[in-house]
């Protein structure tokens, strides 16, 4: 069972997707209200963002909100 939600964006001029549980979606969502940013430009700044281009999306995403959450 497949509990991942996949959602689509266009980052740098193309179409990526990306899958994460629901609860990362929530959370990054409220991050993004809590910056006055749409779902998608948080997630712009976070691919843009990212020291190690090797990291998944999802998985910078997933650290993203956890750091966000601790502090």
């Amino acid at each position: 069972m497949n509990h991942l939600r996949k959602r689509s964006f266009a980052l740098g001029g193309h179409r990526t997707s990306v899958a994460l549980e629901p609860a990362f979606w929530a959370a990054l969502e409220a991050m993004a209200q809590r910056r006055a940013l749409s779902l998608s430009a948080l997630v712009a700044q976070v691919d843009a963002d990212r020291a190690d281009t090797t990291q998944p999306l999802a998985s910078a995403l997933r650290v993203f909100a956890l750091a966000d959450d601790r502090g």
